[in-house]
Parts: C-alpha cells; structure tokens; sequence
C-alpha cells in the first residue's frame, strides 16, 4: 500500500501545474506575481505619500504667508487708529473751544476735502 500511495504523491507531484485545458501556474509564480503587486501597491502608496507631503508643505506654506499678512494688517490697523485718535483729540479740543469762527472753517473744509474725495475717486 505504501508503494500506491507514494506512487500518488509522485504522480501529483508530476503532474501538479497541470489541469484540465492547460497548465496551472505553480505556487512560486504565484508568490512572485503577488510579491510583484505588493511591490507596485507600494510603490503608488510611496507615491502618494510624496504628493500628500508635498500638498501639506504648500498649505504650510500658505499658512505662513497668511500669518505674516494677518500680522502686517494688525499692524497697520494700529497704526490708523494711532492717526485716528490723535485727530479725535484735536476736535475735542477744537469743540471745546466754542469758537464759531473756527467750527464753521473746520467743517466747511471737510466739507470741502469730502466733496473733493468723491469726485477724485468717481
């Protein structure tokens, strides 16, 4: 009985790749084409990782441009408002003056400089 069935295993060992209709591939090809795949899914995950990393480099990037303008704007804000409440200051001290003479030039001449600006900037 032992002769039968070593008799088996040589002839499936023979005529293993092969089925009916053709030849089957063996379990070496088989690895290697999935080892082949592994490799090419890798590599597109390699790929992507670089152009993520790339992505987030340019958004980073963009953050820090954005950062610096937001700070630059405060700045200027700042500065405006410095302007502005030195010249609050002067028309306090002007109103509490109560010299007409000198109210109606200062709104004549905004009236003025207003008039002169709308037509400048239509």
């Amino acid at each position: 009985m032992n002769s039968r069935r070593d008799f088996r295993s040589h002839r499936s060992a023979l005529f293993d790749g092969i089925e009916e209709g053709g030849i089957r591939g063996s379990v070496y090809s088989s690895r290697e084409i999935n080892e082949h795949e592994n490799d090419q899914a890798v590599d597109s995950l390699h790929d992507r990782v670089s152009i993520l990393k790339r992505l987030t480099g340019d958004i980073h990037e963009e953050v820090e441009n954005h950062n610096r303008m937001l700070d630059r704007m405060g700045n200027d804000m700042d500065t405006s408002r410095g302007f502005l409440s030195g010249t609050v200051d002067k028309f306090k001290m002007v109103f509490e003056t109560k010299s007409s003479r000198r109210m109606a030039t200062m709104v004549a001449s905004f009236i003025a400089v207003f008039l002169l600006l709308y037509y400048l900037t239509k």
